[in-house]
């Protein structure tokens, strides 16, 4: 009899938990305990135990200031793993294969997932210069495009716990190694609508980038290209920016995203 009063405890607590989430996620500017205990119907005792250990395991973040609650960085993880085992792949390989074609330069997808950039999927330039990328690849979102591309609509506080997981070396003059210098680049990618590494990652390398946003608003992945610095020079470098943004635009309109985020990256 104990082990199913405990079974059904479990469960509710499961349920609670799933349901905060979902709370949470139609609540973009965060809500107090009170409000979520509120709003559930849910003891104050027992929303403050199911957030405290959502906030630990990293699926809800906790201001520091305000002491409101929003979704952490690791539902974002989750939703870019799930993206990645659905058909994204599939349904971004014309995308990349047409930007390929216009360009010239290879072409890649790439999703956030536990901090990292990681490549899910690459198609080779035509021409006899590879890049050093394959599936499955993680790189440090920071000196990346596609990384800067996926990180660009987080709010600071999650950029800065990003980049707390990562520590990277200058490979030139023109890598990024302080949050204020990235944030105003992330600020400067939304506004443009695609990301760009400007041989911070790699010396003589270029790559641009744009978010790909999923239904709800959130972005699921990036969409880039990689060339040299004389491939991708100052002249060609606008022009391929809006290839890229306009496949990313593309993919996500498949996804089902309408005009959450669409006027911040046109």
């Amino acid at each position: 009899m104990k082990k199913i009063v405990k079974s059904r405890e479990q469960v509710t607590s499961v349920e609670r938990a799933l349901s905060i989430l979902e709370l949470l996620a139609s609540k973009h500017q965060g809500l107090s305990t009170s409000a979520i205990s509120r709003m559930m119907g849910v003891p104050k005792s027992s929303t403050s135990y199911l957030l405290r250990t959502l906030i630990a395991r990293g699926y809800v973040r906790r201001g520091s200031e305000n002491g409101q609650h929003t979704l952490g960085i690791r539902v974002l993880s989750l939703g870019g793993e799930a993206m990645q085992g659905m058909a994204l792949r599939e349904v971004a390989i014309p995308h990349l294969r047409s930007t390929v074609e216009r360009t010239r330069l290879g072409a890649h997808l790439a999703i956030l997932d536990h901090g990292d950039a990681v490549y899910i999927e690459r198609i080779e330039s035509p021409g006899f210069i590879k890049m050093d990328i394959w599936v499955g690849r993680r790189v440090a979102p920071q000196i990346t495009a596609v990384g800067k591309a996926l990180i660009c609509h987080l709010d600071p506080h999650d950029v800065q716990e990003i980049v707390a997981q990562h520590r990277v070396s200058a490979a030139s003059s023109r890598t990024i190694m302080n949050l204020p210098r990235l944030l105003e680049e992330l600020a400067a990618a939304r506004q443009r609508g695609y990301a760009i590494d400007d041989e911070e990652h790699a010396a003589g390398v270029r790559c641009l980038a744009a978010p790909i946003l999923a239904a709800s608003g959130e972005v699921v992945a990036a969409i880039g290209v990689s060339g040299t610095a004389s491939q991708l020079n100052d002249d060609y470098l606008p022009a391929v920016g809006n290839i890229v943004k306009s496949a990313a635009l593309k993919l996500s309109a498949q996804l089902g995203s309408h005009n959450s985020r669409q006027a911040r990256i046109k």
